[in-house]
């Protein structure tokens, strides 16, 4: 079948972890059957609305290539795709409700409705408004909340995750649908919506599990043909003890974006994370997923949150794209990323250094700091010489004397490319008698002051001649 599948965000503030793996699956589902994703913007709670957190939420989606086919910007034949702009619809849905006795008018204060909460307390019975329902309540009027006239009964459904399920009579309670402001609440207002819309598979996360005996009295009473259900296991903090919040560490979808998180590599991890299917590969492009992706794989318990594994996801995309695509390629992701001395160099001259540096990072905000002294003679630390593991049982005359061996014979070659220069530097080792980790450590450190750096006739390739004689001699200089 065709699969209707749907995100449908709250504009409630910035979009993490969770909320982008609720829109992956939906994506994949819908790509793989040939039919539809929707956006649909959840925003009826206005006490919790945020400004721009819509544009948030679209801007995230098409950042990780997940388009979708109704919605905002887009349109569709469900028009609107906004929550608050569909109230009409929804009063016309809750007055068949009303007509045939599902629901009614609900005038009862709130402070009379906390009284009953502590009455049950006390008493030490669940809470259940069933209990307490107005015996005659008065016709409806803008103002009054509605609420829906539970029926008592025991469920049965099938979740395609979790299993076969089954609930009671007590869970079924008489659950508000119309909110004093006139806005509906989601339990009821997204019922509406996926009928609407013809939405056939609803994922969302397990935590609405408890709720779907009242969904299914919904539907029941409607009439509706029940949708696939999907309920997606939390993400887990990384000790596995709870669910992930971010002061467990985990950054808005956001943040990782201007931290130099590929969109690639999200897209990959989140998906991956409480799904696999049942094979070692690890690195999937979009579409190896919507290919490979199928809801019976998808775990049905938490997965936990490695933000190390997303890290080296990002690396090996880094890797990827310069591999399969070129230099050129990963520069254009790289343009915000550069430290600001870079800026008066050409892009030409970034390309090389992005070329012999790719393969360390793990992302791109670190060329920031890994790529500085290619662009700006770095602070000369002679701590760092005679501190380092190599280095450190040679005397300040010993490193004077490699340095200005190292400069003269440096100055010798007429070509000045990696190969040359990996056979000058083969040459030295020779003539000085020192080991490799020693001399090149020595030269290395000399023109960068960098914890690493790339291959060193690499590096000495792409300073040039004149930047790397320069450095040593002021190093030599500095003993």
């Amino acid at each position: 079948m065709k699969a209707i599948t749907r995100f449908a965000p709250s504009p409630t503030g910035y979009i993490h972890i969770g909320n982008v793996r609720s829109a992956i699956y939906p994506y994949l589902v819908a790509r793989q059957t040939g039919g539809k994703m929707i956006l649909r913007i959840e925003d009826t709670d206005r006490e919790r609305y945020v400004e721009g957190a819509t544009e948030l939420i679209e801007d995230t989606l098409r950042w990780l290539g997940l388009d979708w086919d109704e919605g905002p910007i887009v349109g569709g034949p469900s028009e609107p795709y906004f929550q608050s702009e569909r109230r009409e619809i929804y009063l016309k849905w809750v007055q068949k409700l009303l007509d045939s006795g599902r629901a009614y008018a609900d005038p009862t204060p709130p402070e009379k409705i906390d009284e009953y909460r502590r009455k049950c307390n006390e008493e030490k019975v669940p809470f259940l408004y069933r209990n307490f329902r107005p015996e005659n309540p008065p016709k409806w009027e803008p103002g009054i909340p509605i609420r829906f006239k539970a029926e008592p009964k025991e469920y049965s459904w099938h979740d395609a995750v979790m299993g076969d399920m089954h609930t009671g009579p007590e869970v079924l309670d008489d659950i508000i649908l119309i909110k004093r402001d006139g806005y509906p609440t989601y339990n009821f207002a997204h019922i509406v919506d996926d009928a609407e819309m013809g939405v056939t598979h609803v994922m969302r996360g397990v935590e609405y599990l408890s709720s779907t005996p009242n969904y299914l009295a919904l539907y029941e009473a409607f009439g509706l043909e029940r949708p696939i259900l999907i309920s997606l296991p939390h993400i887990l903090a990384p000790q596995g003890n709870k669910k992930l919040g971010k002061r467990d560490g985990a950054k808005s979808v956001t943040e990782y974006r201007d931290d130099g998180v590929l969109p690639e590599a999200m897209l990959n991890y989140l998906a991956c994370l409480g799904w696999n299917d049942g094979t070692e590969q690890e690195i999937y492009t979009k579409d190896e997923l919507i290919k490979s992706f199928s809801i019976d794989r998808i775990q049905n318990s938490g997965a936990r949150y490695d933000e190390t594994k997303l890290l080296w996801l990002n690396g090996q995309w880094i890797r990827r794209i310069f591999d399969e695509q070129g230099a050129r390629a990963l520069y254009d992701r790289t343009v915000n990323f550069w430290p600001e001395v870079a800026a008066s160099y050409s892009e030409e001259y970034r390309v090389k250094v992005l070329s012999i540096i790719y393969d360390r990072l793990k992302t791109m905000s670190d060329l920031k700091t890994m790529t500085e002294y290619f662009f700006v003679d770095p602070d000369i630390d002679i701590n760092m010489l005679v501190e380092n593991k190599f280095l450190k049982k040679l005397s300040e005359a010993e490193i004077e004397e490699l340095l200005k061996m190292s400069i003269n014979e440096l100055s010798e070659p007429k070509e000045w490319n990696p190969e040359s220069l990996q056979e000058k530097l083969n040459d030295l080792l020779a003539k000085t008698g020192r080991k490799p980790a020693e001399l090149f450590s020595l030269i290395r450190i000399a023109i960068s002051f960098a914890p690493f750096s790339p291959a060193l006739n690499l590096t000495m390739d792409v300073l040039g001649r004149e930047t790397t004689l320069a450095r040593l001699n002021a190093v030599a200089r500095s003993i």
